[in-house]
This record gives C-alpha cells, structure tokens and sequence, in this order.
C-alpha cells in the first residue's frame, strides 16, 4: 500500500502562453521521465500530444502524467533523508474555449502550481483559473515564470495577485537580477542564493551567500514573510515578537505549509522555465507546501436512496468511491475514463456500480497515464488517478463506488455553450460517421451541445467559442475522415421571463376507451434571486405547493420533466429558457384517464400558451474582454469597442502599454481580432471570456427574431 503522505495531484494552470507547457516539460526532464526537452514552439512537448496541439502551439486537452522526485534535491552530501515522493500532474490549457478542462482537473486536484507571466501579470484567464481553484477549494503556489523576459517584474506581478487576486500572496524568493541577468533566486527561509548551471540544463546548482546589493531587501522580505506565517501559529507569533530570528527553517516550512493548505497564503516564486531556472525549486515547494491526499478534507458525498450524508476517508480500506472527470477515445485501445480514486481500492477485472445509471460496469483494465501513452497497472488504490478500459457507460461527472456502499459524489461546474454553428455532412457517405463523430466528441467534451433545428433539419454544434468549434470540426475530419460543410458562428442567444402570471392547463383527449386527462394550475415566470445564487449553473426552480391531493404526487415528476422539456426552445425565437420559475399550486386528475405522460403533455402545453404572457425577452451573450494597446492606438481602439456596444470598465498601464477592460456584447466581436491588428498595426493583442447574459436591446432583438422566422418561412 502506497504512503499517501508522500503523494501529490498537482495541476499546473495560467493564462495562455504563460509558460504551462513548458514547466511541465522540465518537471518531466528533471524527474527523469524523459531524456531530451521538447520545446512548444517546436512540436516537441511531451503533454501536447494532438496534432492540432503541434500545429498551433497551444495546448488544447488537459494531459495527465506521473513522474517521481527525489527531496530533498541532493547538494552533494550523502542525504539519508532524501525521499521519494509520487506526483501526478495535469498540464492544463490556457486558452478560455477550453475553460472545461481546467475546471474538470480542478475538481479532482488537491493542489496547485498558479503560473503568471513576469512581463503580463495577471492577465483574464489568471483570474478564471483562480476562480475555479476557488470553487474547489484547491491550495495553490505562486510560480511567476519569464524572469528572463524584457520587462520582467517578479515583485510588481505579486503586488497584482494581491490586488486583483485578493489573495494574500507571500514571496518566498527574491530573483538574483532580472532579464538577461536573471541568474537565479535568493531564498528568504535559508537566507541563500541559488544559481543554476545552465550547461546542465538546470540540473545542478550552486549556493551562493545573498548579493551584498540585496541584503537589505533579503532582511525586509524575510521578516515580511516570517510576519505573514506568524500570524498564522501562536507559537511561532510569541516567537517572533521575542526574536524573529530564533525561527528555525523547520518551523517556517510547517506554518506556510499549514497556512497554504488551509487558503490563508499564496507562497510566491519565480524562475524561468524556458532557461531551465527555478522549476527545481518550485518542485521542493509542492512537497513541502502542497497538500498530500491525506490533508484534504474527507470527500463528502450522498447516499443515492435516503440522500443522507456520507463521507469517505482517503483509505485503501474504505469502499471504494471515485469520481470519472473525463472521456476520451483513444485509437487502439477504445474509451479511457479519467479517474479520482478518493477511497478504497480497485482491481483491474472487478466490478463498480455507476450510480448516474444505476448498473454495474466491469472495468477490465485500469492504466496510468503518460500523456496519450497508456501504462497497465494491477489495481488502484485512494489518492490516486488513473484511466479505466473497458467500460460501456461512463460520462464526465459520474460516481464510480462500491455496488454494497453506494454513494454520489458531488459533481463539477460545466459552463454554458455561448456559439453555435451549422454544420451538414458533405456526401451521403458522411451522413452516418458524422453522428458517431459527434456522439464520440460530446461524450468526451461536457462544453460541446449538439441539437437539430426542428424547422430548418440542420445539425447546430454549441461550444465556447470560434477556436473550439473550428477544432472540434478539424477533429471530425482527421480523427472520424467525416467531411462536413458548415455555415457562419451564431450567437448562442437564450430567452427569459420579466413578469410572473398564473395559468391553468387542460389536457382532455377522449379517442375511444381509454383516453388522456390532466389539468394543472401554475404559476411561470423569473427564478428567484436567491435560488439562482444558491444554485449556479442551474437555470429551473420547480416549486411543488400541491396540497390535499388535488393531483397525485407521482405524476409531479412527470410535470417537471414536461416544463423541463418545453423550456429547450422559447417562444420568441426557439432560443433555450433560462432563470424559469414553475410554482405547480393546483389541478386535478381522472381516475381511470390520467397518466405521467397526460400530465408530461399537459406541461409541455401549458409552457406555449403562458410563456408569451409572462413578457420574455431575449438574453445576448456579454464578454469580458481585455485589449493591450500601445499609447497612439487607444483613441481608435477605444472608439471601435464603443462602436460595438461595448462598456468600457477600467484602464491602466503594464509595461509601456495600456490595458482597455470592457464588456462587449458577443455578437458585436466576430472578426475582432483582424480589426485590431488593422487598427494597431498588428501591435496590440485581446484576450476574451465569457462574462454573463443580459437583455437584448430591442432593436437587435427584433432583428434576431425577424431573422429566425425569415429562416422558418423560408
């Protein structure tokens, strides 16, 4: 049985092009898992395994990989106390379309490395990954990478975590020069410098005593440092008030250990991994700072039958219980579900009940992963991921446990798609590898919606955004040969109600014999506010007020499901209803003539006739959107977001440039990009998120509708 005190599951995560890829790469070269780096720019790295990946640079798919590290590192003494300890790292992207991947890693990781540029700080997808790692709860260090850079500023990007972050960030280093004289980094616990050989590739090192230019500086941020953690332990407060310097490096590795665990402090750093500087040291970090399995909170769950409470401990000998946060298709060996052990253990060739669907599923072989390479291990056991073969009906999110102790898993945040696109098979040959292309994708990405548009026949794909529609399309055409035509990215628009009114509904079909009755009396309108706050990510609050009978209560899930149903396409323009409140109060039924699918028809009914009366209006997708600008350019800059209906929010500089914060409305930014490399003289770069929905002015909602019923007409 693995030690679990030695173990971490670590996530590396940041704005695109902060350096993710890159310092998994020499987390990998320095482990001893690969011999040569391979570079991003090159094709090279070792987690960015999909063609697309190679071609764009970018990274696409969240990649899992597990390696060993030796710590303490050895400074050529004979160190008896050098331990093994186990990492399982998932090298996320940056890029905002694919947002799915980091929050699914999120979701299973107990710890994790926040990059940041030193030459961009934080920039949009920092503070999106930094919301989800707080959603999760999950520890997280500071690593700011790009010493290296012009225009490096290790202390400037600690002052924005701090500021734009609102997270108590706290140097444990201070870098030895900057830029090109990036040498290395002095450590604030051990009162040295640490200069890395680059001839070794980082390898090995040399301890040097503080710069006498730096001592002053060295002092000023160490008694911060010992401030911030003294706080934290009473102990090490009386301590320090007596004398900061009778605080042993012990004592301080333990109180920011404690203290990063628990959220309180962000431990900060900084290197350049690209020059093999700093990753070494991070790594030393994430042992000694990071959580092992055994420090995180035991998982909590729920039983599926009583819906009690339950909790399981990260132990082999528990039931087992875990969490499958990801699919994907592999071409030799078929389906791998991605797996969170967080109890018990598994043997590969044993049976698990998925409790989503209620059946057992045999799990043939269970493999750790290297990237896209698969090795086959024996069993699993708590604490740790690895991927399942074998299987006939996993989906992202289900709870995979123990077929005598049952239990559900709380399950992650899936993101609403905001752009669609039509898409058509090219020849009739296409028509049935299409379907199974696109059934294999939606399985592996929760973010990718698919439906067809009941008055024109066309396929519509959903997805975050005009990068992962594109690359979904160009993985249909290498992976699955399918050849599709598709048309212009459509705003993905959603309808809601302004005004709530009651209804009452009756279904009475008699055909001969048995016929269909049911009668139901509701109130429609906008969900609660407080609802919608406690419950994000969910846009129906059902109300049942049904007393004394008036309907029985099992066909009230039948009335649910039948308002669930109706609200996927609105009445304005068969857009998706959001933010729906159904308050059933009232009805009746006939003995012999009413059944669920009565009263399922009844609700679907009830929704046309009252949605129109309850004021819906059309909801526009709003972004967050981030323009760097050099100085003469922001009058035109500025000027054409206020052309596209954009708000502007805030503006500072970074580095000799202006930053521009704005909301834009989504369908406003198709083409951006190419307008303002035209407007800068292609120096100027934006970055864009999903922000929220807010109501349509009228006029543009008047044309959205106009264009729908032309198309239906049509």
């Amino acid at each position: 049985m693995a030690d679990l005190r030695f173990q971490r599951n670590f996530g590396i995560a940041a704005h695109i092009d902060a350096g993710k890829t890159t310092t998994t790469e020499r987390i990998l070269r320095y482990t001893g898992m690969i011999h040569k780096i391979g570079e991003v720019h090159d094709g090279g790295a070792t987690t960015d395994w999909m063609e697309q990946e190679k071609e764009r640079g970018i990274t696409i798919t969240s990649a899992a990989v597990s390696c060993q590290w030796n710590f303490p590192t050895d400074k050529g003494k004979a160190d008896a106390n050098t331990k093994k300890y186990y990492f399982n790292i998932i090298d996320t992207p940056g890029h905002v379309d694919f947002t799915i991947e980091v929050e699914r890693s999120m979701r299973v990781l107990d710890g994790l490395i926040a990059l940041f540029s030193a030459v961009d700080g934080v920039e949009p997808q920092s503070e999106t990954v930094w919301r989800q790692a707080n959603r999760y709860k999950v520890p997280r260090i500071g690593f700011v990478n790009k010493m290296d850079r012009s225009g490096a500023d290790f202390l400037n990007v600690v002052k924005q975590v701090k500021e734009m972050l609102g997270a108590k960030a706290v140097p444990l280093q201070l870098p030895i020069g900057a830029e090109d004289n990036f040498t290395g980094v002095v450590d604030l616990i051990t009162m040295k410098g640490v200069v890395w050989h680059m001839e070794t590739e980082g390898m090995t090192f040399d301890e040097i005593p503080v710069p006498a230019d730096m001592v002053d500086e060295a002092n000023e941020y160490r008694a911060a440092l010992v401030e911030a953690v003294a706080e934290y332990d009473d102990t090490l407060m009386e301590k320090f008030f007596e004398d900061p310097n009778s605080i042993s490096e012990a004592e301080l590795h333990e109180a920011i250990r404690k203290a990063t665990i628990d959220l309180s402090i962000v431990p900060m750093m900084c290197g350049s991994s690209f020059k093999n500087k700093g990753v070494q040291t991070a790594l030393d970090a994430v042992c000694r700072y990071l959580p092992s399995p055994l420090d995180i909170d035991a998982v909590e769950g729920t039983n599926p039958d009583t819906g009690e409470a339950i909790v399981r401990r990260p132990d082999a000998k528990e039931p087992f219980a875990a969490l499958a946060f990801k699919i994907m298709t592999d071409p030799f060996v078929g389906r791998l579900a991605f797996f969170r052990a967080y109890s018990g253990h598994l043997d590969a060739g044993s049976y698990v009940l998925n409790v989503r669907s209620g059946k057992k599923e045999r799990i043939s072989r269970i493999m750790k992963m290297f990237a896209n390479k698969q090795n086959p291990i024996d069993f699993i056991e708590a604490g740790d991921i690895g991927a399942a073969v074998g299987f006939k009906e996993i989906k992202t999110g289900d709870t995979l446990c123990d077929e005598d102790n049952p239990i559900v898993l709380e399950n992650m945040f899936i993101p609403e798609p905001v752009i669609s696109v039509a898409i058509e098979p090219k020849t009739q040959a296409d028509v049935d590898k299409m379907g199974m292309a696109i059934a294999k994708l939606v399985e592996e990405d929760p973010t990718l919606r698919v439906r067809t548009d009941e008055e024109t026949g066309q396929t519509i794909l959903s997805g975050m955004g005009e990068l992962h529609l594109e690359i979904i399309i160009d993985r249909m055409r290498r992976e699955f040969k399918v050849e599709v035509n598709q048309g212009n990215p459509q705003v993905a628009y959603k309808e809601a109600f302004k005004a709530t009114i009651e209804h009452r509904e009756t279904l009475k079909k008699q055909t001969g014999g048995r016929g269909k009755f049911a009668d139901i009396v509701f109130a429609i309108g906008p969900a609660d506010e407080e609802w919608l706050k406690e419950n994000p990510g969910k846009s129906y609050q059902f109300v049942n007020d049904i007393f004394g009978g008036s309907i029985p209560r099992e066909f009230v899930p039948a009335i649910q499901k039948g308002f669930e149903s109706a609200m996927t396409n609105g009445v304005l323009a068969n857009y998706p209803v959001v933010d729906m409140k159904i308050r059933v109060f009232d009805g009746s039924f006939h003995q012999v003539d009413s059944d669920a699918m009565s009263f399922e028809l009844c609700a679907k009914q009830g929704f046309r006739e009252s949605a129109r009366k309850a004021k819906p209006t059309l909801l526009e997708p709003i972004m967050r959107v981030e323009v760097v600008t050099p100085d003469q350019y922001m009058g035109d800059v500025t000027g054409d977001l206020n052309r596209r209906r954009g708000m502007l929010e805030g503006m500072d500089s970074r580095n000799n440039a202006q930053v521009i914060k704005a909301k834009v409305p989504l369908s406003e930014m198709f083409g951006y990009v190419t307008q303002l490399r035209s407007l800068s003289s292609g120096r100027a770069s934006s970055t864009m998120e999903f922000s929220h929905y807010s109501p349509a002015p009228t006029n543009i909602a008047d044309e959205v509708i106009a264009k729908v019923k032309g198309k239906v007409n049509a």
